[in-house]
């Protein structure tokens, strides 16, 4: 991998930029910035992307692309590569050592070839020294901006996790209504047609869980990371349920409590700021749904966490687990990742046969298994779009590299689902009775009925 040029070569990274540092005329940093470039990605680049040097010309043409990389200063190059991880190269982004023009998701094929680039030892030498002769100008150091999360006390315990959960959900609730649905859905659409807008696919979304779990009248539904509220409030609206969620982060506690409270609905549904390991093992619930919320839990915590939901669930009852995991085409590199330092810090995805051996472990009946890779895609593309299209709101929310970090998130997102890096899967598992009956529907004929308009 291209990216590990240092650590590979066995010398220190700031002793060799220290040697070369400065060394170079405008001139030949551009000779040898399109030296580098040439030998990274060859020498007709990436049929996506070009690059636009600081003094407006263009490597290896000017020909239209999808996207344009705009390199800002001369020592862009070097900011991106020389820290010899996909972190400095989203850290470079984010201080402003670059950009990206056009499609941002188009513009990822970069982080691609980086990864799976591989160069022999001579060529790995010589490119470290080029790296290390373009000027040292250190955007990063310089930034007083969004920072990475740096999380205190044991991985995974439920302080760290509150800390986690709100580094990423508290940045501001006016910031996530900017590009998400009217109802604040943070998790895939479910698109009946690629003409289906964002606002009808999370609305089917949230009908296609209720319709897996089977919701009847009167039941108790438990919906841990419960997010803005939306799927509590339609299963309690639509399916007649007494409907609880846990949620971690403050600021979509006091969203919910409040929307709960406007839609008159005080009487069937409730929310708690709390830990779902703290909620007692015999509440005894009906339905679970955990939406968006495993990511979070940690590979070595998996057991934990379905064997609490199995203690939570009345015999015969059911859980639909939504969560996103490695898909089937894993890029090589997986350390040092930009969205764990940066947007989601002790996030944790598993392969799906992984998350399936914790849930039987418990011991979940698995009864359905759904991928919606292709869903999850689209769902990224339109929400970065709308983020797009009020980029000057967003950064008077959140702050210019705040904004940057999101675009950088939701394009990576994307393109990962959409290269079958990353893949979501819904599956639905039963706490068997000690008869081994589940309450479940023998066909899944009413999952797909006619859609529902609105709540």
């Amino acid at each position: 991998m291209i990216l590990d040029l240092y650590p590979r070569l066995g010398f220190n990274k700031r002793a060799v930029a220290r040697g070369f540092s400065n060394q170079l005329s405008e001139d030949d940093a551009l000779r040898v910035t399109t030296e580098i470039l040439e030998e990274i990605l060859g020498p007709n680049g990436l049929p996506s992307l070009n690059v636009r040097l600081w003094n407006g010309t263009y490597w290896p043409d000017s020909e239209s692309r999808p996207a344009t990389l705009v390199l800002n200063p001369s020592s862009a190059l070097r900011e991106m590569l020389s820290g010899g991880s996909e972190i400095s190269v989203a850290e470079a982004f984010i201080r402003g050592a670059f950009d990206i023009e056009g499609d941002m998701i188009a513009a990822c094929d970069l982080a691609d070839a980086l990864d799976e680039k591989t160069l022999g030892w001579t060529k790995t030498l010589s490119v470290a020294i080029q790296l290390a002769r373009l000027p040292d100008k250190n955007h990063a150091a310089k930034s007083n901006g969004f920072q990475p999360a740096k999380l205190n006390g044991k991985k995974h315990s439920v302080e760290r996790d509150r800390h986690a959960i709100q580094f990423h959900y508290d940045v501001s609730n006016e910031f996530y209504a900017l590009w998400l649905d009217p109802r604040m859905v943070y998790s895939c659409g479910y698109f009946e047609t690629v003409d289906t807008s964002l606002e009808q696919a999370q609305l089917d979304k949230l009908d296609h869980i209720c319709r897996k779990l089977d919701l009847r009248s009167g039941e108790h539904f438990l919906d841990i990371g419960c997010g803005w509220g939306a799927l509590l409030i339609h299963a309690a609206k639509q399916y007649g349920v007494h409907a609880e969620g846990v949620t971690l982060s403050r600021r979509q506690f006091d969203w919910t409590a409040q929307r709960i409270q406007e839609e008159n609905l005080e009487h069937r549904v409730s929310v708690r700021l709390s830990d779902y390991r703290d909620l007692p093992n015999d509440e005894g619930y009906d339905k679970i749904a955990s939406v968006g919320m495993v990511e979070h839990v940690g590979t070595s915590h998996l057991s934990e966490y379905f064997k609490k939901v199995f203690s939570l669930l009345k015999p015969g009852g059911l859980f639909l687990n939504h969560g996103i995991g490695f898909g089937s085409r894993p890029r090589k590199n997986e350390k040092e990742c930009f969205i764990q330092e940066f947007v989601f810090p002790d996030s944790d995805l598993q392969p799906i046969g992984q998350m399936l051996a914790a849930a039987e472990e418990a011991p979940f009946d698995v009864r359905d298994v759904e991928s919606l890779r292709e869903h999850y895609a689209k769902t990224l593309c339109l929400w970065l779009t709308r983020l797009e299209a009020r980029q000057a709101e967003a950064v008077v929310q959140v702050g210019e590299e705040a904004y940057r970090v999101w675009r950088l998130y939701l394009a990576g997102s994307a393109h990962g689902f959409q290269r079958g890096h990353l893949s979501i899967y819904q599956t639905l598992l039963a706490r068997t009775d000690a008869y081994g009956t589940a309450r479940i529907p023998l066909t899944r004929k009413n999952w797909y009925v006619q859609r529902v308009t609105s709540d």
